[in-house]
């Protein structure tokens, strides 16, 4: 499907290069506004306007909504003041706010300058809401009803008012003092056996609903629990001030999952993606946790230095170091993704902590065993006999493998630990991750290592 796609974008691009105008006008009407919005991503920047108003309206205010925030300023600049009201007046009050919030303080003004003054106050309303909160994610574009309708008179208002509304599926019942009451879909309406049934006879009070300030991974998780197409927000008051769609729902899910993936990786969490990001945006994004893990590092050099007596006296310890610290790594990295994954789908609670520790462990057991069996074959069979080092004895190999079996075990622990007390101290669990752990447990194996080595070899 992608290279199908790449295909008909190249054809597209040929055609503008050429100013076959009309037959791409023609083509372009027939795509979805997402696709039309991913051939501004590869245009040059004279490109982009002759493309863009090659559009009709409708689909133009669509595919503005999809495109990168540089590719929107660059239009907006470009726009006469009557060409941002035909686009400000097809977009949504979510949307637009936005664009609101991504654009620089220059173009700002202009958009609120050219919005009419019912948008403009919607606008104003969502931004006041705190940032990444369900506030600032609704939109106030929804359908309302009061309980006293007939169904027959909630069609004619969805006909009437609809127009305009972000979905018109799913909608409230609110009382005069927006106090919402429950909800009522369309199949419901459409499906009453009289035009003169109220509506309160057949909306749904046992409802779900967040409210202003919920953090938008709340909103989300909200979404994929219940399977909601549309949620709506109330405030302090239980009064109905918006509602979150699906599509801004998936759009904080891929975010959030973007940031955590970014965090476990040792990075700062970054606005932009990949192919927008500049080399300085990608340099500022690494180079504080690269910095910190450096310097902590420091700490399994000074374990190392303080044993040299002993390496000294048994060289032979010294090849095995890498594994056993990379197989400590790797086994609390197992772990802490285990359980970063489990507490951001609500799965684990802190409560939970001495299931999960007792889990990990009997888990931990297990591997540490086999791994620990494994490795004496493989030290005895490779490095002694195949390799000919006579210096690794089996009470070397006997070391190593203990050492390997005890690592595993605190790895194991430690990697389900951090990140629950993370989460419970209010920190973001994925900061607990790979990078951070791997740290923690090099320096826990070679200390292991060491202490075992002087006990069983006498150094």
């Amino acid at each position: 499907m992608n290279d199908r796609f790449e295909l008909v974008e190249k054809a597209l691009l040929k055609m503008l290069e050429q100013k076959k105008y009309a037959a791409l006008r023609d083509i372009l009407v027939t795509m979805n506004p997402v696709d039309v919005a991913g051939l501004f991503d590869v245009l040059e920047e004279k490109q982009i306007p002759i493309l863009y108003r090659l559009l009709p309206k409708e689909l133009a205010a669509e595919t503005f909504v999809e495109m990168e925030p540089e590719a929107q300023e660059l239009l907006i600049r470009g726009f006469s003041d009557s060409e941002l009201r035909e686009v400000l007046d097809e977009l949504y009050v979510d949307d637009a706010a936005d664009l609101v919030e991504e654009m620089p303080a220059t173009v700002v003004r202009r958009i609120l300058q050219q919005a009419d003054p019912e948008m403009r106050s919607s606008i104003n309303q969502i931004l006041r809401y705190p940032e990444n909160s369900a506030g600032s994610l609704m939109t106030t574009e929804y359908v309302s009803l009061r309980a006293k309708m007939t169904v027959g008179e909630a069609i004619l208002r969805i006909r009437r008012t609809g127009v305009d509304k972000e979905t018109i599926y799913t909608c409230y019942v609110i009382d005069d003092n927006r106090i919402l009451l429950g909800l009522v879909t369309v199949k419901d309406l459409l499906l009453a056996l009289d035009d003169d049934t109220p509506i309160e006879s057949i909306m749904e009070t046992n409802f779900v609903c967040v409210t202003t300030q919920d953090d938008q991974e709340l909103v989300a998780q909200t979404f994929s629990k219940y399977d909601l197409l549309a949620l709506p927000v109330v405030d302090g008051e239980s009064r109905m001030v918006g509602i979150v769609t699906f599509d801004d729902a998936m759009d904080v899910m891929e975010d959030e999952t973007t940031e955590d993936m970014e965090i476990m990786a040792g990075m700062l969490p970054s606005e932009k993606d990949y192919i927008h990001a500049s080399i300085f945006d990608l340099f500022k994004q690494r180079i504080p946790w690269l910095m910190l893990l450096m310097v902590s590092a420091t700490f399994t050099g000074v374990i190392i230095q303080s044993f040299e007596d002993a390496l000294a006296a048994q060289v032979a310890l010294t090849a095995f170091i890498p594994m056993l610290m990379d197989t400590g790594g790797n086994s609390g990295s197992q772990s802490s993704v285990t359980v970063i994954r489990a507490l951001s789908l609500n799965e684990l609670r802190f409560s939970d902590l001495p299931k999960v520790i007792w889990k990990e462990i009997r888990t931990a057991v297990c591997c540490a065993l086999v791994l620990a069996v494994a490795c004496f074959g493989k030290i005895m069979l490779v490095d002694r006999l195949l390799m000919g080092n006579a210096a690794v004895t089996p009470m070397v190999a006997l070391v190593v493998c203990v050492t390997l079996a005890c690592t595993v075990c605190v790895a194991k622990f430690v990697g389900c630990v951090l990140p629950m007390v993370a989460k419970r101290l209010g920190f973001d669990p994925a900061v607990m991750a790979s990078p951070f752990i791997t740290t923690i447990v090099d320096a826990l194996s070679l200390l292991l290592y060491f202490t075992f080595a002087k006990a069983m070899l006498g150094l």
